[in-house]
């Protein structure tokens, strides 16, 4: 950090909205599909108590066009898809979702002592790689790199994040579209943690606690975007977490239907014939 950083100051505020998915699953969602939060899309966050065998699943559906990147705090995830690809992920697993051309898959959520909580990222892909091949990974706990700070830690799931000091600690899933970087931040009470971060999109979500952001307070279930600089300040006075994301932008044309996003109608419409006729997923 040198004496021309610039901290970096909130933009825009975005609060997440009770919605439902799959079979009845009950989410928290953010989106913006007009390139707002450009390479991320959407963000769900789910939530069941231990005690409830009734969350629902996410039957078998087609994507294209997108990456998903799902990340478990409590409880997890089975998945499923075309590939062959059948595993679980669990508290602090995640597991990263390429669907280029396409894939169909189903997920089931599953609750353990503590219950279920976990997240769903979209991120977009740029128009060279909507019809790239599909692939799956699933990252465990243990993989994901720590950086400690005074009262706080982070943890990287993808991309290369560094504090002041210079330290740098990069996640393994190092292919996230928009050379995109994903954290998750852990703040004790009066814990501070402060980065060097000159992505051209850079976002905070809150889910836990309350968050000071260069100053501003953020409250559970807001995301921010922030403006341009290269440093980001967090401080909390009773403790927080949030999901830190970063990327740059394709700044291409954004046409979304469903489970498919493309850069135009025409692309969503032989998307939709493929599916039918189940070519979607032909290589």
């Amino acid at each position: 950090m040198t004496a021309e950083s610039l901290s970096r100051r909130i933009l825009r505020r975005m609060r997440s909205h009770p919605s439902q998915d799959g079979d009845g699953v009950d989410i928290r969602r953010l989106h913006d599909f007009g390139g707002g939060l450009d390479p991320f899309l959407m963000l769900d966050e789910l939530e069941a108590a231990a005690d409830d065998d009734d969350i629902g699943g996410f039957p078998p559906h087609p994507h294209r066009g997108i990456q998903t990147l799902t990340y478990a705090l409590r409880g997890g995830l089975r998945h499923e898809d075309h590939l062959g690809h059948h595993s679980s992920i669990g508290a602090g697993d995640a597991q990263w979702m390429h669907t280029g051309r396409g894939i169909i898959h189903g997920e089931t959520p599953f609750t353990d002592d503590r219950g279920l909580h976990a997240f769903q990222l979209w991120l977009n892909l740029p128009a060279r790689d909507k019809l790239s091949l599909a692939t799956y990974r699933d990252v465990r706990d243990a993989e994901m790199p720590r950086l400690a700070a005074s009262g706080a830690e982070l943890k990287v799931l993808g991309g290369t994040w560094r504090s002041v000091d210079g330290e740098a600690i990069a996640g393994p899933l190092d292919a996230l579209a928009g050379q995109g970087g994903v954290a998750h931040a852990r703040l004790e009470a009066g814990g501070a943690l402060t980065l060097d971060n000159d992505a051209t999109t850079l976002l905070v979500f809150v889910f836990a606690g309350e968050l000071s952001v260069a100053g501003d307070a953020v409250s559970p279930g807001e995301l921010v975007r922030l403006g341009e600089g290269d440093r980001l300040e967090l401080e909390s006075r009773g403790g927080a977490e949030a999901l830190l994301l970063a990327g740059e932008p394709h700044r291409e044309p954004i046409a979304h239907y469903g489970p498919f996003v493309m850069n135009h109608r025409h692309e969503l419409d032989q998307a939709l014939r493929d599916y039918r006729d189940g070519t979607l997923t032909d290589g």
